[in-house]
């Protein structure tokens, strides 16, 4: 795939610092995409998706999460990288409109930074939720019920891996859900770009014609919202 290698920068983001991986496109910006990676993996897993992104006009960032567990540390280190493409020009020029992607447990910390200013859209990946600490309702669903931006969910058939669709009912609630697509035969790693073999022992093998729907939503998301 070509384009621009990526540029590594260090940030801090809420006391905290964060890695991120930045794909700058050849033309002037038309808009941005945060790309957050799953449980214990890393911003490279994603990083196939952001040059595809970048070839269409958006910068496109793959930050390494800085918290394990804690997936509000890491919506305020999406919403910290939301500002910063806003507000500043740190990554080149700022730009008014970013999308949010999210893989997994990615998609749980993406979609609860969804509502920050800037954010037009949110896909998310085979997207993983978990019960709220002080409730019985899931924090992906009771998140969802306050989204107002456009929302993409791309899922994988139930498995283990994605705790057996836990967050397919984020399509009941979110408010402004634009497409639902269920993969047909997807395992939880044909929505990585690139993935690698532990993900694929532990959580199934990946097909060529199934990560191309996968990246045709992410580029039907990106001229949906950017243009």
């Amino acid at each position: 795939m070509n384009g621009k290698p990526a540029q590594t920068l260090v940030l801090q983001i809420d006391e905290r610092q964060v890695v991120v991986d930045v794909y700058i496109p050849t033309i002037s910006p038309i808009g941005a995409a945060i790309l957050v990676h799953g449980f214990t993996r890393s911003r490279t897993t994603m990083s196939q998706h952001a040059q595809a992104l970048a070839q269409q006009g958006l910068i496109a960032l793959t930050p390494d999460m800085p918290c394990t567990f804690d997936f509000r540390c890491n919506a305020r280190s999406i919403a910290g990288l939301v500002n910063k493409l806003r507000n500043t020009e740190e990554f080149g020029e700022s730009v008014g409109r970013v999308m949010l992607v999210g893989f997994s447990a990615g998609g749980l910390s993406s979609l609860m930074a969804a509502e920050t200013i800037g954010v037009v859209g949110f896909v998310g990946l085979d997207p993983f939720d978990r019960p709220a600490s002080h409730k019985n309702e899931l924090l992906g669903v009771a998140t969802a019920k306050s989204i107002d931006v456009e929302s993409l969910l791309i899922r994988a058939p139930a498995s283990q891996c994605n705790a057996h669709s836990i967050a397919s009912a984020w399509h009941t609630e979110l408010k402004n859900l634009w497409r639902d697509e269920l993969i047909s035969g997807a395992s939880h790693c044909d929505f990585e770009a690139p993935t690698d073999w532990i993900c694929r022992m532990l959580c199934g093998q990946t097909d060529p014609s199934r990560q191309r729907m996968i990246r045709q939503g992410l580029l039907d998301a990106a001229d949906r919202w950017m243009r």
